[in-house]
């Protein structure tokens, strides 16, 4: 059974989604189009075992989802305001301060 995720859920799912590389690039990756887990692996230089982890976590945090093809399993972004919310987010220009995440409190913070 499905559920409808509140306002705090949505953005923590697509901050936890972003906040591991290869999710990153696979989501960039659907931003351009569905793709196939063999093709994605092999532009992203993963394992398809690697691939497949991230993309069930994807799929759990409701950022993508699949289509059969036959015997093949096609991803897609879930809705296309997630490519329109990614293309709002490259757009950012960020001014990185490296000091302010040195302590100890917020290890890992960037």
């Amino acid at each position: 059974m499905l559920k409808v995720a509140t306002e705090a859920e949505v953005l923590s799912r697509f901050g936890h989604a972003l906040s591991d590389p290869t999710r990153s690039r696979i989501l960039l990756a659907l931003r351009e189009g569905p793709r196939y887990p063999a093709d994605l692996a092999e532009m992203l230089g993963t394992s398809r075992t690697n691939l497949s982890n991230h993309l069930a976590c994807l799929r759990g945090c409701g950022l993508v989802t699949t289509a059969s093809e036959g015997r093949r399993t096609r991803y897609e972004l879930a809705q296309p305001e997630i490519a329109h919310a990614l293309g709002d987010l490259l757009g950012l220009v960020l001014a990185v301060d490296p000091a302010a995440c040195a302590t100890s409190e917020t290890e890992g913070c960037c």
